[in-house]
């Protein structure tokens, strides 16, 4: 097996040249990085963390915090965590809460004792009664994907989330609909709220029994929130799902009553998942700046890490943007079909 020694000599550098260009904390000529890294791929070494931590007290490794990876916005901003700490020498620790409040409160209350260097927590939920516990942490913590009233005690990166409401709203109130309905998480009160007041105009407004929540945020919650909407007001044309996982549902449940998308009923998502654009029609959806946002958290908490210093709190709310694809169109005159 190669040793750093091993690495140094085939470089022509010092051990500590290496160690340098390994912890990336002392700035090293690129043509000697560029050196000591063809070594290092040469001989295969890999350098040894658990003595790289006993000798300089460092880890290099960053927390992160997500409710699931299953769904495919948890596992972006994880990729997108992992690229950042790589690009900068860290590694990454994942803890996932699996939508379990006591499983959530037995992980924050464990990093006290394990060596992490920092924290990021994605997502509210399940979390946020257990942040007290965070008060006295030795290592800086950010929030990122926040929804609801985030607390004072750390910086925070998310989405504009009533804007995102707001967007799907105005668009369907431009195409001309007036009937509409929202299926709904029972969290995502905040783009209801903006969703409201995209559509609200002048005779235009979303009343609360148009607002269906879904009993969980998968294909089948949507589908079952949609049939409640149909049968709530069988003349509506567009609804609006605060997940694309609801989106979905709706479109099947389009399809199981006969309504054809969207010359029937438009639809308008909320995350712009990879699949929605090869749904059959391709989805309308507000897209969330998902990678951008995990990227400023992470280099948040590197900025933190690098002066030495608690994070300084602050609030920054990324814009989402309207994507439109097919499945949003005027609704049909009456009588017309």
């Amino acid at each position: 097996m190669a040793t750093m020694q091993d690495v140094a000599e085939r470089a022509g550098v010092t051990k500590q040249t290496v160690s340098n260009v390994l912890s990336g904390r002392v700035p090293v000529r690129p043509t000697t990085a560029a050196r000591v890294r063809a070594a290092i791929s040469e001989l295969g070494y890999t350098p040894n963390l658990v003595a790289r931590s006993l000798a300089t007290g460092s880890t290099r490794t960053v927390g992160l915090f997500v409710p699931t990876v299953t769904g495919t916005f948890y596992a972006e901003v994880v990729e997108a965590v992992e690229d950042v700490l790589e690009e900068h020498g860290y590694h990454l620790l994942l803890c996932t809460t699996r939508l379990d409040g006591e499983r959530a409160r037995r992980h924050l209350a464990g990093l006290t004792s394990r060596s992490v260097e920092a924290l990021l927590i994605a997502g509210d939920r399940d979390l946020i009664d257990h942040l007290p516990l965070l008060a006295d942490a030795r290592f800086p913590v950010a929030l990122c994907a926040w929804e609801t009233t985030a607390p004072d005690a750390f910086p925070v990166v998310t989405v504009d989330y009533e804007h995102a409401g707001y967007l799907a709203g105005r668009h369907l109130r431009e195409l001309g609909h007036r009937r509409v309905a929202v299926l709904a998480s029972p969290a995502h009160t905040t783009r209801v709220a903006g969703f409201r007041r995209g559509f609200t105009a002048e005779g235009l407004a979303v009343p609360d029994d148009a607002v269906h929540l879904a009993a969980e945020p998968t294909l089948a919650g949507g589908f079952a929130a949609a049939q409640a909407a149909f049968a709530a007001d069988p003349g509506l044309t567009a609804v609006f799902a605060t997940h694309d996982i609801l989106a979905l549902g709706a479109l099947e449940a389009a399809r199981a009553a006969g309504r054809a998308v969207p010359q029937d009923l438009s639809v308008v998502g909320h995350d712009d998942t990879p699949e929605v654009r090869l749904t059959r029609p391709p989805l309308t959806t507000v897209a969330l700046p998902k990678r951008e946002m995990a990227r400023q958290a992470v280099e948040l908490l590197l900025r933190a890490l690098a002066k030495s210093a608690g994070t300084v709190n602050s609030l920054q709310l990324l814009r989402p943007e309207l994507v439109v694809r097919d499945s949003t169109c005027p609704p049909r005159a009456p009588g017309l079909g």
